[in-house]
């Protein structure tokens, strides 16, 4: 069992015909991901490499194809758009890939979202992969190991480090899930916590924080209070300086809030052990115990 995606998963690429649509989609298909159509306007009636049909819209993939998800590579002026399509046409989840998307675009696009019950994981986001089930986005397949690890990140570039490490240690993964790095996204901290909390098939967590936000503070709340298996975390930015942004949109430290120093002290309050160094994070792990319940 992994979180979000499951035996019935049938996804849509919205911008399949794009160059990173493409690419990716390639990768996606030689992993074994159901993907049944794409979506391009105006490119109907194509065949993406000679096996994925091509839509004009995702009403209509959906109507003749029955998918329930969709993977996002469109540029950034027109993300938020394919995100209210893909939630329009009744998809279940939704992931947005693409970087640079305007921050008052996803404002307006969530409340949408919200009132349907759509889950959005992104933007700015790796997207998710489950070991030996499905892979939506670009994290890389050759570093993942089906297992028990359930990781959650804001840095797709430390995901694919951590789980490049838990793999080599023996320690496979349930779901591995890059959250997003923007000021506004989908799918939280908190919500991806919960979401591993309850899959039976997820025996330790690992987070992968950054600068900025309150959105690690946040988990540790929860995990402190309702989360059994054993979690522990890293936080990147320690040394960044307060007003600079560091790598992502939301990984900006402001109002002497969102620093290291501060998502350390609350991961910490919650029992939760933070690795100085990413690649301390196996020997963290493996030492791990299961947690006492506050409440």
């Amino acid at each position: 069992m992994a979180i979000f995606v499951h035996k019935d998963t049938r996804v849509l690429v919205q911008g399949i015909t794009g160059r990173d649509g493409s690419f990716h989609t390639r990768g996606m298909l030689a992993y074994g991901t159901p993907i049944v159509a794409g979506v391009t306007p105006g490119k109907h009636g194509q065949r993406f490499d000679d096996r994925v049909p091509v839509f004009n819209t995702v009403a209509d993939a959906v109507a003749a194809t029955g998918a329930n998800t969709s993977v996002i590579f469109v540029p950034p002026a027109f993300a938020a758009g394919a995100v209210l399509e893909a939630a329009d046409a009744g998809l279940e989840l939704v992931v947005c890939i693409t970087e640079g998307v305007p921050t008052l675009d996803m404002v307006r696009a969530l409340p949408f979202l919200q009132e349907r019950g759509v889950r959005l994981i992104g933007p700015n986001s790796p997207g998710l992969l489950a070991p030996g089930l499905a892979k939506l986005g670009i994290m890389p397949a050759s570093i993942v190991k089906p297992g028990h690890v359930g990781v959650i990140s804001r840095s797709g570039t430390l995901t694919y480090e951590v789980v490049w490490q838990l793999t080599n240690a023996g320690l496979g993964q349930s779901t591995c899930l890059g959250i997003g790095g923007d000021p506004v996204i989908g799918t939280t901290f908190l919500d991806a916590v919960e979401a591993f909390a309850g899959d039976p098939q997820t025996e330790a967590l690992v987070l992968i924080g950054e600068i900025g936000g309150d959105a690690e503070e946040q988990a540790a709340a929860y995990i402190r209070e309702h989360v059994t298996i054993p979690v522990v975390a890293f936080i990147a930015g320690r040394t960044a300086p307060p007003g600079k942004r560091m790598g992502h949109a939301g990984a900006i430290v402001t109002g002497g809030s969102g620093t290291a120093a501060d998502k350390i002290a609350a991961l910490e309050a919650a029992e939760i052990p933070v690795a100085a160094r990413a690649a301390d994070i196996v020997d963290l792990l493996r030492s791990a115990r299961p947690r006492r319940r506050d409440s």
